[in-house]
C-alpha cells in the first residue's frame, strides 16, 4: 500500500466529514448572526457530551416544599433547589404578546420574560420560545379549533390582523439584546403540536399546504421585514406514525433548524412508551437525513407521583438517542407541575437523574461559552 496516498485518503475523508458536520451546523437563515451560528454549531457538538435538561418558566415561578406557589423570587428555581444547578435550557411562552398585553397567557410580565432571557444568556444557558397565539380570525384562544389559517394567509380577510400580531411578536424579539448589544439567539418554536387538532393550526383545522404557507410566511416576515437573524426555528409535531407523517407539513430545510416532538406521560405510561418507541427513531432518522438538530421539545409527567420516574422511565428512553435537549413543562400550580421541588416525591430520583453523566445542566454547559467560541 502506498502510505502517501493512504494518508491523503484519510485526510480527504476527514475533510469530507468535517464539511458534512459544518453543513449540519449551518443555520437555515443565511443571514444568521455570528452568535446564532456558534450556538447551533455548539449544540451539535454538545450532543457528544450528553442531553441538556430544560424546564419551562423555570425562573418565573414554582412550588415551595409545602406545595405552595412562589412567584418571581430572584435567583430561585425549582430545578436548582433540587439538583444544585439551573437547567441548561429554559423555555418561555409568548402567548398574548400579539395582543399587546403586559403579561403572557401564563401571567408572567413580558418585561420579566425579557429579563429572564437576558439572564439565561448571560449565564450561558439556552432559551427556547413557544407561542400559543390567540386565534386572529375570531379572537378566541389558541385552543380554538375553528378553521382559521385560510383567512390569515396573504389575500385573506384577516391577513392584516395577523401581520399586526407578527409585528408585536417581532418587536418583542427585537428587544432581546445581550450585554454588548448583540441579538440574543433563541430557539423559536411556532405552530407546534400540529399533528394534533387541539389548536387552530392543527392537522384537522387546515390543509398541509395552508400550514406550510403560514409557516413560511411567518418565518420570512420575521427575517426579512422585522430583520431578526437570531432565531433558530423549531418544528415540533405531537405523536406521528411514520417519517412521511412527520414531514407531511414540513415547510422545508430553509425554514427549520431544530426538529422535535412533544409527548407527555399519563396513566400507566403504556401510551407514552409506545409513542417514544415510535417517535424517537423517526426523529433520529429525519434529523439525520435533513441535517437538523433533534430534541424532545416538550415532555413530562404531571405531578410526578412515581418516585423513580426520572431514572427508571425517562432516562432509559432517551439514553440511546443523541438528543440536543429534553424540556419538561412548567410548575404552574400545586396540581400542575412537571419538575420536582424540594420534598416532592421524585426529588431524590431527579437529583440522581441530573447526576448521570449523560444529562447536562447549566453548570456543565455554561463554562463552555457556547455563544462566544466554538467547541
Amino acid at each position: 500500500m502506498n502510505t502517501r496516498y493512504f494518508t491523503l485518503g484519510l485526510a480527504l475523508a476527514a475533510a469530507l466529514l468535517a464539511g458534512r458536520a459544518h453543513a449540519q451546523a449551518a443555520p437555515a437563515d443565511p443571514a444568521a448572526t455570528p452568535e446564532t451560528k456558534r450556538l447551533l454549531s455548539n449544540l451539535y457538538k454538545l450532543r457528544e457530551k450528553g442531553v441538556m435538561f430544560g424546564h419551562q418558566d423555570d425562573l418565573a415561578y414554582g412550588l415551595t416544599p409545602e406545595g405552595q406557589r412562589w412567584i418571581g423570587e430572584p435567583g430561585r428555581s425549582d430545578v436548582k433547589s433540587v439538583a444544585g444547578s439551573y437547567p441548561a435550557v429554559f423555555g418561555w411562552e409568548l402567548g398574548h404578546v400579539e395582543l399587546d398585553s403586559a403579561r403572557s397567557l401564563d401571567a408572567v410580565p413580558f418585561a420579566k420574560i425579557r429579563e429572564y432571557i437576558k439572564q439565561v444568556h448571560a449565564q450561558g444557558g439556552v432559551n427556547t420560545i413557544s407561542w400559543h397565539l390567540d386565534n386572529p380570525h375570531n379572537g378566541k384562544s389558541a385552543w380554538d379549533t375553528a378553521r382559521t389559517v385560510q383567512y390569515i394567509l396573504p389575500g385573506g380577510p384577516d391577513h392584516a390582523k395577523y401581520v399586526t400580531y407578527l409585528d408585536r411578536l417581532g418587536n418583542f424579539l427585537g428587544t432581546l439584546k445581550g450585554a454588548k448589544g448583540e441579538a440574543i439567539p433563541v430557539i423559536f418554536r411556532p405552530f407546534h403540536e400540529h399533528t394534533g387538532s387541539w389548536f387552530w393550526w392543527g392537522e384537522k383545522n387546515c390543509t398541509a399546504a395552508e400550514y406550510k404557507q403560514l409557516y413560511e410566511f411567518t418565518i420570512n416576515y420575521l427575517r426579512n421585514t422585522k430583520k431578526l437573524h437570531n432565531l433558530l426555528i423549531g418544528y415540533s409535531p405531537s405523536d406521528v406514525e411514520t417519517p412521511a407523517h412527520y414531514l407531511a407539513r414540513y415547510p422545508g430545510d430553509g425554514y427549520v433548524d431544530v426538529l422535535g416532538f412533544d409527548a407527555y406521560y399519563s396513566g400507566d405510561g403504556s401510551a407514552y412508551k409506545k409513542t417514544m418507541a415510535t417517535n424517537l427513531p423517526i426523529l433520529a432518522q429525519v434529523a439525520r437525513e435533513h441535517r437538523k438538530l433533534p430534541a424532545l421539545t416538550e415532555t413530562g409527567f404531571e405531578r410526578l407521583p412515581t418516585a423513580d420516574w426520572w431514572t427508571k422511565t425517562l432516562l432509559p428512553i432517551i439514553a440511546d438517542y443523541k438528543l440536543s435537549y429534553v424540556l419538561v413543562w412548567r410548575n404552574g400550580r400545586p396540581d400542575h407541575y412537571y419538575a420536582p421541588y424540594p420534598g416532592q416525591t421524585s426529588a431524590a430520583d431527579f437529583k440522581a437523574f441530573t447526576q448521570d453523566k449523560r444529562v447536562l445542566l447549566e453548570k456543565q454547559v455554561a463554562p463552555l461559552k457556547i455563544y462566544s467560541k466554538n467547541l
